[in-house]
């Protein structure tokens, strides 16, 4: 009694002080770690307008020089809030500062500049990578106590910077396409730009990095180094609340390396054919809370992240602390994604109460082999789907970077798990204690597939109260300590399980819902300890067991 009296009097002692807010307090309830209060911004009470500083609304004259007096004016008075009024705004590059608000009000429209001069080339990270980019049209580095608030939209122009496939667009948007400037490549099925985004395309071997040529070559290719819209980079108290950030050049929002984190009441969205157009990428940040946001991407929408390979593991900053609460996803690659740049791990995670309508993945987990790092802990609950064409839970543990959904060129055996074993070393990444309960999946493709590694399994994977209305059901591979508790698969293609190379699985209050016969298909000589359910075991028809299982392995 003693210990809930005092956890009442230091909540309401932190809602007067302005530390958390009324509508926070319920964000944290059945929370499955210890997780820290989130700090939140608070600004002095000064207020300017862009207008004062000789901000010119229309959208024909830039107004990058009117953002900057602006904000280096509230800055000499310790900080505070920079209005936007209602209008078109067009500008450059936007640097944020401490104790900065920049509050975008209902009506207001901030268009990044299409002009690629108005963005340096900049030391950054960029996918897990240290490496050089464009500057982002919103930016903020070191800084404390920031914000961006208010209903107003905010484009940074991506369709300026963005390759289009011929295979994303119907034909008449092709031609308007064509025939706005640009090349195309060799064959006739991509749109580029620009030659100089061309020339940085055939001089990458590494996804957007071009390691063909040198430093000093980077300027000829600066088309291609498409920036992040919001890059926040080693901040503390972060508040996004409010605006619609749109039509990204690459990512659309990036914290990294940014600790107390508030993302709530925005509108995420990119054309669904944009190259990379994540919504969020967090990325070796803590203490966060993202909720009440609706994305609609081209890429992952809600995406952990911690560093790519030796970059990330030297920085060695995992995402951890983490609370995702009612959020709606349209189109994306996943709905809720962790890596697969996750070098740095990720830990302490929950997410409930999201619905993803349409989503490439459902719940996508993704690395591979070389990555290292450690993902645990991970807690996801009340999750609604639907329409997803391909799994509505994934785990793939050899992603070679193919979409999720074959696009024009790709085939199946990119993202195909080789039989190797390969040695375990702090290159070899790690997935376990992930807990998923009442997820509901209808009219999508794929239930479930649980995709380890022959010398690092899925270890402590547990599904309970759920239940999938999909075409295909269930597949583990390189797996241990799998568990699905009171789960209905409903399907109409294929074997209702098929285990293969996994041990300690139990599927005994697991329902099997489909004309199709066997229910359970067991394979590879490394399988063991498979418990299923007793009508399975009562009728052999319903069963059936490679020859290399050990014998007694399936009961």
């Amino acid at each position: 009694m003693k210990k809930s009296l005092k956890m009442i009097g230091l909540a309401a002692a932190l809602l007067f002080s302005g530390q958390i807010s009324a509508q926070n307090l319920d964000i944290y309830k059945n929370i499955e770690f210890k997780m820290p209060q989130v700090k939140e911004t608070s600004f002095p009470a000064n207020t300017v307008s862009i207008t004062q500083f000789g901000g010119i609304s229309g959208g024909t004259v830039k107004n990058t020089e009117a953002f900057r007096k602006a904000i280096d004016e509230l800055s000499k008075k310790g900080g505070g809030k920079l209005v936007v009024p209602r209008g078109m705004w067009l500008t450059g590059p936007i640097v944020l500062k401490s104790n900065i608000n920049l509050h975008v009000e209902e009506g207001a429209f901030i268009i990044f500049s299409k002009d690629k001069n108005d963005y340096p080339l900049v030391d950054v990270s960029f996918e897990g990578l240290n490496t050089i980019r464009c500057q982002s049209p919103i930016s903020a580095n070191n800084a404390t106590n920031i914000a961006i608030t208010g209903k107003g939209v905010i484009d940074g122009s991506g369709d300026a910077w963005r390759a289009i496939k011929k295979s994303k667009v119907s034909e008449s948007q092709w031609k308007d396409i064509v025939k706005s400037g640009g090349v195309l490549s060799a064959d006739g099925k991509n749109w580029y730009p620009s030659e100089s985004y061309k020339k940085g395309l055939e001089s990458s071997s590494n996804f957007n990095v071009p390691d063909k040529i040198s430093k000093d070559e980077l300027i000829t290719v600066k088309d291609f180094l498409r920036p992040v819209m919001v890059s926040l980079v080693g901040c503390d108290k972060v508040l996004l609340d409010g605006p619609t950030f749109q039509n990204s050049p690459a990512w659309n929002l990036h914290p990294l390396m940014c600790s107390n984190v508030i993302l709530r009441n925005l509108t995420v969205r990119n054309p669904w054919f944009s190259q990379n157009g994540d919504g969020v990428d967090l990325e070796s940040c803590k203490n966060v809370l993202i909720y009440d946001n609706t994305f609609d991407v081209g890429d992952d929408a809600i995406c952990i992240k911690s560093g790519k390979d030796e970059d990330g593991r030297k920085r060695g900053m995992p995402t951890e602390n983490v609370i995702i609460k009612n959020n709606v996803v349209y189109h994306g690659h996943g709905g809720f994604v962790i890596g697969s740049e996750m070098s740095g791990g990720a830990r302490n995670i929950h997410v409930s109460d999201c619905t993803f309508i349409g989503t490439d993945i459902g719940l996508r987990f993704k690395t591979t082999r070389g990555r290292g790092g450690i993902v645990e802990n991970i807690y996801i609950k009340n999750i609604d789907m639907i329409n997803i064409p391909t799994q509505t839970i994934g785990f793939n543990m050899f992603y070679e970077g193919a979409s999720p959904v074959l696009e024009d060129g790709q085939t199946k055996e990119e993202n195909k798990t080789p039989e190797k074993v390969f040695p375990v070393t702090e290159k070899t990444p790690v997935f376990r204690n992930i807990f998923f309960k009442n997820i509901n999946a209808v009219n999508s493709d794929e239930a479930i597939t649980l995709f380890g590694l022959a010398e690092m399994n899925l270890k402590n994977i547990v599904i309970e109260d759920s239940q999938f209305d999909t075409r295909k059901a269930l597949t583990i591979a390189d797996a241990d300590g799998i568990q699905l508790k009171n789960v209905k698969l409903k399907y109409t293609e294929g074997t209702g399980a098929t285990i293969y190379n996994s041990k300690n699985i139990n599927l005994s209050t697991v329902k099997f819902e489909s004309a199709n016969k066997p229910y359970v298909k067991v394979l590879g000589n490394k399988t063991g300890a498979v418990l299923l359910p007793k009508e399975i075991g009562s009728d052999r028809s319903l069963l059936s067991v490679g020859a290399d299982v050990a014998k007694n392995a399936v009961k």
